[in-house]
């Protein structure tokens, strides 16, 4: 098997784990860009395992580019979101843990290394002692660094995954409910411990912080209708495996609604209306591989 066909054979899985490394197509498809240059500079008869190299390359790479990522987000205006990933429909049953986008944020809040960890144990069943190799740590830290990672996001993760027909229902109740400025609705749906989140990079009048709160965030959305743009359409759709919609103006892409939902109530409403990341979300269904994380 020559190295094109390798690197092609893996290139899903290989993308999967740095889109959860970096929660940035972009960034992951620089990573996967410059890891086949790599490749082919290679001698192949040195390479016993090529997917264990190819992760390990993928992951070094991965983690120097997130660490130039946290300098960048320092200057992004308002909260920054991991990239929406429209997902198809298999997506939800097999791997909607490991690319949902509460789990991405979560992600954000660990070390570089740390999260490669987790993300090469969890979602693709790599063994400490591999991943050690793959990183250039012992495996007795690498061990530690996985189960800091792990009891961290165990802690922040939702445990509860509804029903597709859950998923949806409550998710145009929302969107109806959003648009018409409907207050008492809105509070209904909503968890009182619910957060919203708008990512737009200063592109659009957003809030610059997280809003908490039931009624706070029921109150901004009813006092922000006359913003929506015109001829609005909704298409409720899988955004990292979860319930969501695209949402465009005049045919032309202006949002993307991202939920997490638990106990038939929203627990979290994310906004991403950066042009560059709705671009990226719409461009192809994607089939982001790894494997499932259950919770414990």
């Amino acid at each position: 098997m020559d190295m094109d066909t390798e690197f092609a054979d893996l290139r899903d899985e290989l993308f999967g784990a740095a889109y959860r490394m970096l929660g940035s197509r972009a960034d992951a498809e620089d990573v996967l860009q410059e890891a086949w240059l790599r490749w082919h500079r290679v001698d192949r008869a040195e390479v016993e395992q090529p997917r264990a190299y190819l992760f390990r390359l993928v992951s070094r790479l991965a983690i120097d580019q997130l660490r130039k990522a946290k300098s960048r987000r320092e200057t992004y205006i308002g909260p920054w979101l991991p990239d929406p990933v429209l997902t198809g429909p298999e997506t939800d049953t097999e791997l909607a843990e490991s690319v949902s986008m509460a789990l991405l944020v979560v992600l954000e809040s660990l070390d570089p290394v740390e999260r490669a960890v987790f993300v090469l144990h969890e979602a693709f069943g790599f063994e400490h002692a591999e991943i050690a190799d793959m990183i250039g740590r012992t495996e007795r830290a690498t061990r530690q660094l996985g189960y800091r990672a792990r009891r961290y996001v165990q802690a922040r993760r939702p445990r509860h995954r509804p029903s597709p027909h859950e998923h949806r229902e409550l998710t145009e109740r929302f969107i109806a409910a959003a648009l018409g400025g409907d207050l008492t609705v809105l509070t209904q749906l909503l968890s009182p411990d619910v957060t919203f989140w708008a990512d737009a990079d200063g592109t659009s009048e957003t809030p610059r912080e997280p809003i908490h709160g039931m009624l706070p965030v029921a109150t901004y959305l009813c006092s922000v209708t006359w913003a929506w743009p015109p001829a609005l359409g909704v298409r409720p759709a899988l955004i990292n495996a979860g319930p969501g919609a695209l949402v465009t103006s005049r045919g032309e892409p202006y949002m993307v609604l991202s939920l997490d939902i638990a106990d038939a109530r929203i627990h979290a409403v994310r906004l991403i209306l950066n042009p560059a990341k709705i671009a990226t979300a719409i461009a192809a269904v994607t089939v982001v591989k790894g494997r499932s994380i259950e919770p414990a």
